[in-house]
């Protein structure tokens, strides 16, 4: 047991961090393909969609079936699902709108918000530290969601984690392009970049010191299917429409398509 939650741990460090990576291309790079990270994004969300509806949702029913019976065991399946979806709303909605970072961030330095700015913009640099806090706010169910995936079945949270990580990057470049800009520091964009992903290996440790107390059949269905609420929100709410804005052509889609056939082939795999 302990191996399995060390591995959890580790994974969902992984998958937080990886705003660190977005911070990286921010400050060394000057364009980054918006195509691939189009086709990245899309990829991303349908890996959650395929997974949550595939194989989520059916496991969290199974255990709601066994601890109750087949009838409350659907339904509150499908009321935990939606309660994770109202729990990531209801996070969204506490975050200011120009802080949210569910829109697309600038890819490279000659785009807004650097164009014509000097450094030591005070908007600039609040900006990008209220990006890093929204973003820290979202990541900490998503660290509770990778974890518990992986805590159950590792390979489901291996696919989660990197799903997870690979909505991370453009995140991370949020934060750090503004930050750059307004202080001229590398070292400062990188600093809050990566910070901003440490929410989710603390909602990682929250579930393990609160939650896992409580485990049983009936709250491991309970978690599991708000986790399986919380990634089609995320998946449809940010990935989607921000892999669409990156390219208006079928690239994001066929990133969907992609992730969801990935993930249905290791299920198989794995039968």
């Amino acid at each position: 047991m302990e191996g399995n939650v060390l591995f959890a741990f580790g994974l969902t460090l992984f998958a937080g961090l990886a705003t660190g990576i977005g911070g990286i291309m921010a400050v060394m790079t000057k364009h980054t393909s918006k195509r691939f990270l189009s086709a990245a994004l899309g990829f991303s969300g349908g890996v959650m969609i395929y997974v949550s509806f595939a194989e989520i949702l059916v496991k969290a029913n199974a255990s709601l079936s066994e601890a109750t019976n087949q009838i409350s065991g659907a339904w509150i399946t499908a009321l935990s699902f939606f309660g994770g979806i109202f729990l990531i709303l209801i996070i969204d909605r506490m975050i200011p709108s120009a802080e949210n970072p569910h829109e697309p961030p600038p890819l490279d330095e000659n785009s807004e918000p650097e164009k014509n700015v000097t450094k030591g913009d005070k908007k600039l640099m609040r900006m990008g530290l209220m990006t890093a806090l929204a973003i820290a706010i979202h990541n900490f169910p998503e660290g509770l969601a990778t974890f518990s995936a992986a805590l159950y079945d590792p390979a489901i949270g291996i696919s989660i984690a990197i799903a997870i990580a690979i909505h991370n990057i453009p995140e991370g470049i949020a934060v750090a392009v503004p930050i750059k800009a307004a202080t001229g520091s590398r070292r400062k964009a990188l600093f809050h970049s990566f910070l901003s992903g440490l929410a989710e290996p603390i909602g990682a440790l929250v579930g393990y010191t609160i939650l896992l107390q409580f485990f049983s059949p009936l709250t491991f269905g309970i978690l599991f299917a708000g986790v399986a609420g919380i990634m089609v929100f995320i998946s449809l709410d940010e990935l989607i429409p921000t892999a669409r804005e990156y390219d208006a052509g079928h690239t994001s889609i066929y990133g969907i398509v992609s992730g969801m056939a990935v993930m249905a082939l290791s299920l198989l795999l794995f039968l």
